[in-house]
């Protein structure tokens, strides 16, 4: 899972990206509005945290021309201001949550995990699909019961391919999913496909050739 936060206080900012690390999910950080709308025009997030107070723009602003422009990724609002009008505003142009700062981050990580869960039809944190069962609270992997060790991009990667079952995933949405803009070598992507096969079982992500690779639902 890929996060684009758009917050101009680098210190919160610094925070929220190590505390979603943690979680597996990879957070890109813009401080300003024009970054954040080139950011979006150009790359794929599976979710966005815009604060509303940016240096040079309202993002409530923004928010609403995402939304006239045809963009349905979940949306979670930062606000200062803990005004009630407020916060019906931002729900009324779009926004699917908002968090009122100062905020617990763990309270963050919950909204943004319920968001995610909603756009993807789940009724919880847990991800079956044949042998393969993943809990997002945990960050566990289960494969024909037994557990799975994986590494921070190992998961990140059977992350993005839980999110997209059914899917064809590209070599370079991948990159971006998992990656974002850390650097990221040229076989990256397939190294970590290689081992999630060897850890599970070769068929669990099936290679379609000129295109790019799709979870199966091995039993």
């Amino acid at each position: 899972m890929r996060v684009l936060l758009v917050e101009d206080n680098k210190l919160l900012a610094q925070g929220v990206v190590m505390s979603l690390a943690k979680e597996g999910i990879q957070v890109d950080h813009l401080p300003s509005y024009k970054q954040a709308q080139v950011a979006l025009d150009n790359e794929d997030f599976s979710a966005i945290i815009l604060d509303l107070g940016l240096p040079d723009g309202n993002g409530a602003d923004l928010l609403k021309l995402w939304r006239r422009s045809g963009v349905s990724l979940p949306i979670i609002v930062l606000t200062a201001n803990t005004d009630f009008d407020t916060r019906l505003d931002c729900l009324d142009i779009g926004a699917d949550d908002y968090l009122s700062k100062p905020f617990d981050v763990r309270e963050l990580i919950a909204r943004l995990r319920a968001i995610i869960r909603r756009q993807h039809g789940l009724d919880n944190n847990q991800f079956s699909y044949g042998a393969l069962n993943i809990d997002f609270t945990r960050c566990e992997v289960h494969f024909r019961g037994e557990l799975v060790s994986l590494s921070r991009r190992e998961y990140q990667v059977l992350l993005e391919f839980a999110q997209s079952a059914g899917r064809v995933l590209t070599r370079n949405q991948l990159e971006q999913l998992t990656y974002g803009w850390d650097e990221v070598g040229s076989n990256s992507i397939e190294v970590h496909i290689h081992h999630l096969r060897k850890k599970t079982a070769t068929e669990l992500i099936k290679t379609v050739r000129g295109i790019g690779y799709i979870l199966t639902d091995t039993l």
